[in-house]
């Protein structure tokens, strides 16, 4: 008996953003399916008009993938996760390992599918830095939609994202946030006639 697909069932327990006040809940299943969108939009950008050579298909499964070891290790707040290098090395390591526990959860003729999913190499770092600019995109969003509503709690979270993908310098995020990051302060109304 293999628990892999059961466990990556329990994908809409985790809650994120856990230290800020939510008008709208989000959970890493939800989450995870808008960054394997916004990076398979990203890699084909980078494709077509940046002179990539991209797998997209690949890059929409490692997004939808992204975040799949915090069905063990639940979600850690970014201020936390990021607040000194002792502390972002050893999260990287409990990643690392959740990973990994993730992977046994399948038998042996499908771990080398989940294998480059889970623990990207280093032949995977341009498609990794996709993913996680449709991380900070999806972020991104998140705070747009929270500020929408009226919740304050989400304008520095809002600007400290928008700094943070400038300074990623990709000419296919820059792409993306021109053609199509406007669209989401439009009403169903407004996007059906666009």
């Amino acid at each position: 008996m293999y628990s892999f697909f059961a466990m990556m069932a329990r994908m809409k327990y985790i809650e994120r953003w856990a230290l800020m006040r939510n008008s709208l809940q989000e959970n890493i299943s939800e989450h995870s399916l808008e960054v394997a969108m916004l990076a398979h939009g990203l890699a084909i950008i980078s494709n077509e008009k940046c002179g990539g050579h991209l797998d997209v298909n690949q890059i929409a499964l490692m997004g939808l993938y992204h975040d799949a070891n915090e069905i063990i290790t639940g979600d850690m707040p970014t201020p936390v996760k990021y607040y000194d290098e002792a502390i972002k090395d050893a999260y990287k390591r409990v990643e690392n390992v959740a990973s990994h526990t993730m992977i046994n959860k399948l038998p042996d003729y499908m771990k080398k599918y989940y294998e480059p999913l889970f623990l990207p190499g280093e032949e995977a770092e341009e498609a990794w830095r996709i993913v996680k600019a449709a991380d900070k995109l999806s972020a991104l969003i998140k705070c747009m939609e929270e500020f929408r509503t009226g919740n304050q709690e989400f304008k520095k979270a809002e600007e400290t994202i928008r700094q943070t993908l400038t300074e990623m310098n990709m000419p296919e995020v820059e792409i993306f946030m021109e053609e199509f990051l406007p669209a989401y302060d439009l009403t169903l109304d407004e996007l059906q006639g666009t």
